[in-house]
Order: C-alpha cells, then structure tokens, then sequence
C-alpha cells in the first residue's frame, strides 16, 4: 500500500489519509469542498460540488491516475433537493460515466453540502 498525500488537495482533518494506492487501485477519502490554498468554503452547491471535484481530481493525479480513469465514486449531499444541481457540475468532470452512489446524510464535516469519493484504475 502507498499513501497518497498532495497539497493541491485540503489536508485531512482527521486520522485519515487522502488516499490509498492499493495494487492497482487508487481510493480517495472523502473530499469536502475546501480550497486548499486559503482554507475557504464556497457558499453554494454549485460553487462546493466544484471545488469537492477539483479537490478528487488533485488526489487521483498526486497517485497516478486521473479523473478519466475513475470506476465507482460515492457522493454525500447535505440535502437532496441539490441533486439535479450538483450534477450539472459532475458531469463536467466525471464523463466517464463512473459506477456511483448518491447519499443524502443529515451533516457533512464543517456543515458544507457535499462530499464526494472515488475509486480509480492506476
């Protein structure tokens, strides 16, 4: 196993890593939308569903892999009435298609309104 760890992505919070190249696999944990050059939260779904999708995409190529090559992901929103929104946004960074899940949870670490994760071919 290989950590992954970038900062072009928020740092942890928490006793966690940002991801896991595990054979050929690389696992990101979840990605809030932090900026991870000021610390900022965006105060919409839109501008927060980019910003979770960059903070992945910074993840996958620290490890060695890329946005393209990303097989399941699992999203996490704060509230479900942001689903059409939020994949107005998605869709421009996952074309691919991948396998996903879509949550709604009832709060998201530092109340934003979503979260995403991924799983990726190397």
């Amino acid at each position: 196993m290989k950590v992954i760890s970038t900062s072009n992505a928020p740092a942890a919070i928490g006793p966690y890593s940002q991801g896991f190249v595990v054979g050929n696999l690389l696992i990101t944990s979840g990605q809030i939308p932090v900026n991870p050059e000021n610390g900022e939260i965006p105060g919409d779904i839109t501008s927060q569903a980019e910003q979770s999708c960059k903070n992945v995409k910074a993840i996958l190529e620290a490890g060695g892999s890329d946005i393209t090559k990303v097989v399941k992901t699992t999203c996490f929103l704060a509230d479900m009435a942001d689903f059409a929104t939020f994949n107005g946004v998605y869709e421009k960074y996952f074309t691919s298609k991948p396998a996903r899940s879509c949550v709604a949870v009832k709060t998201l670490p530092k109340n934003v309104l979503c979260e995403i994760e991924a799983i990726a071919e190397i």
